[in-house]
């Protein structure tokens, strides 16, 4: 997907999550620009946390990145924020016991995914959005948000597809 279409997706679900109610989550100065994303991350920054992640990012991720290097949630109990990348980690790092819940209820499948996965969103909130790297039974990036509270993940197809998810809830509220 060229930028120019991301950058309208996002700016599409920075002013709809602007208009929701009881939202005391952004500043004046992101509603006064209807923009709640941080500024763009630098090439440095995105190929420091490569190398401290020993593996190349997906380019949709990317490309996210050079427009909003991560944006706060604008529903806390139902969408994740994303974080600035010079913060993402591999969720085995950041929340070990999970994966080892999941591996000792004997869901290996699901253990094993979240071991490699690499969490981008929701940090200390309730539910993560990961990105799990091509492995040996698959050659493409894998994108699931996941929460104890939902009956399993929700994958989803891309970035995009989970960026359009999030507006299409925000207009059947």
């Amino acid at each position: 997907m060229i930028k120019e279409g991301v950058e309208k997706i996002l700016s599409d679900l920075f002013k709809k999550s602007l208009t929701q109610v009881g939202n005391n989550y952004f500043t004046p100065q992101q509603v006064q620009e209807n923009w709640i994303g941080n500024p763009a991350a630098t090439t440095s920054e995105v190929q420091e946390t490569e190398l401290r992640l020993g593996i190349q990012l997906p380019e949709d991720y990317k490309e996210f990145l050079s427009i909003a290097n991560g944006y706060p949630t604008h529903n806390d109990a139902v969408e994740p924020s994303f974080l600035e990348v010079g913060q993402i980690q591999y969720l085995k790092t950041y929340d070990h016991e999970i994966v080892e819940i999941w591996k000792g209820t004997g869901n290996d499948e699901t253990g094993a995914i979240l071991e490699q996965s690499i969490i981008i969103a929701g940090m200390n909130e309730e539910q993560y959005f990961l990105l799990i790297p091509p492995n040996n039974t698959t050659t493409v990036w894998r994108y699931w948000k996941f929460a104890s509270w939902i009956p399993g993940e929700i994958e989803y197809k891309n970035l995009t597809d989970y960026f359009l998810d999030v507006i299409s809830s925000i207009d059947s509220i």
